[in-house]
């Protein structure tokens, strides 16, 4: 009984330290790495979920922006929703604030099939010419 059960709680351990981590693993995936494109767009904290939104410049269309595959898989246990990690270098006079604006050349992983008049949840692998909304 005794051995059972620490072998349970080496397994909950090392699952919760894998929880911690993934904020640091890439956007970018050997698995996704083909649907990536890139855009010019429109980064945005605001109000709802997820927090963090890219508005591709001319279309309708939104993303929902998350760290990576696993912060979307386990939004519910991680809150990855309401503020992604999102590796990227901002421009000195850009806002710590909740909410910002940002324009820029964004390289986008989705992370869900798009379903049109819908958000699409995906993550940020690089970004470049980044411009603070002022």
């Amino acid at each position: 009984m005794l051995r059972q059960l620490t072998i349970l709680l080496l397994l909950a351990s090392a699952q919760a330290l894998a929880n911690e981590d993934y904020r640091q693993q890439p956007c970018k995936t050997p698995q996704i790495a083909p649907s990536c494109i890139r855009i010019h767009g429109r980064l945005s904290a605001v109000e709802g979920t997820p927090s963090t939104r890219l508005w591709q410049t001319g279309t309708h269309h939104i993303y929902g922006i998350y760290s990576n595959r696993y912060g979307f898989a386990h939004e519910i246990t991680t809150l990855d929703s309401e503020a992604p990690e999102l590796h990227l270098t901002f421009p000195k006079n850009a806002p710590d604030e909740h909410f910002w604006t940002v324009y820029g050349e964004f390289e986008v992983c989705p992370l869900e099939p798009h379903i049109p008049g819908q958000m699409q949840a995906a993550c940020i692998a690089n970004a470049t010419d980044i411009v603070v909304e002022k």
